[in-house]
């Protein structure tokens, strides 16, 4: 079973930066696609896209988030990265930490619990 653990949310100002960080345990982490998406207060039912990056490396970003955040990871240490520059009042949203593993064509996919991330002055 894979675990997922986010951490580095919290208050910033417009402007500022973060550093998300989410370390999967419970499978071999080069074997997970990661992601993260994002939730934002009173859209209970979508949970947005933010930045991916696969078992390769390849990377896509959403237009919101684009030029501002860089996803990364780091198998030797099972974690992925988001780092988050220039934040604005309405990246507030509590981020979901994403890994998606494929085997034989089956598709399994796993949450973090999700960390805060409030932007306000």
């Amino acid at each position: 079973q894979v675990q997922l653990v986010e951490s580095g949310g919290g208050l910033v100002q417009p402007g500022g930066s973060l550093r998300l960080s989410c370390a999967a345990s419970g499978v071999s982490f080069s074997l997970l696609a990661m992601g993260w998406y994002r939730q934002a207060p009173g859209k209970q039912r979508e949970r947005e896209l933010v930045a991916t990056i696969t078992r390769g490396g390849s990377i896509n970003y959403s237009d919101s988030v684009k030029g501002r955040s860089t996803i990364s990871r780091d198998n030797a240490k099972n974690t992925v990265y988001l780092q988050m520059n220039s934040l604005k009042p309405e990246d507030t949203a509590v981020y979901y930490c994403h890994a998606e593993r494929v085997v034989g064509g089956t598709s399994d996919r796993y949450w973090g619990q999700g960390t805060q991330v409030t932007v306000s002055s």
